[in-house]
């Protein structure tokens, strides 16, 4: 009877001591989920800027012609689509520039704006 006393202390030690690991490992895996999916939502923003980032260039700076109704209704769905209003002003600012000296200080500040905004 002694005997089947230490045989059940030391079960619910080892049983304790199971629990206590698990839960420190269950613990030590959400943080890691959660700062995975902070990793996660970074990285699709920097896939959204970049898209967007590519179009504006080939549209833009590459179009050896005026942009057209459909490509600028692109650009602007593309813009929205950031949801981030710091470069949606930028965007607004480039799109109502008035002479060419504007144009190229917005555009400069917009592309400025665009790669600020990946992150490594």
């Amino acid at each position: 009877m002694h005997n089947l006393n230490k045989v059940a202390k030391v079960i619910i030690i080892i049983l304790s001591l199971s629990c206590m690991l698990l839960t420190y490992l269950y613990i030590s895996s959400l943080i890691n989920l959660q700062r995975t999916d902070v990793i996660v939502a970074e990285q699709k923003v920097n896939e959204q800027v970049l898209n967007f980032s590519k179009l504006f260039f080939d549209k833009v700076l590459q179009g050896s012609k005026e942009v057209s109704f459909d490509d600028r209704l692109l650009l602007e769905n593309g813009v929205r689509s950031l949801n981030d209003r710091e470069i949606f002003d930028s965007w607004t600012k480039f799109t109502n520039s008035r002479n060419q000296g504007e144009i190229q200080g917005n555009f400069y500040n917009l592309f400025q704006l665009l790669l600020e905004k990946i992150k490594p």
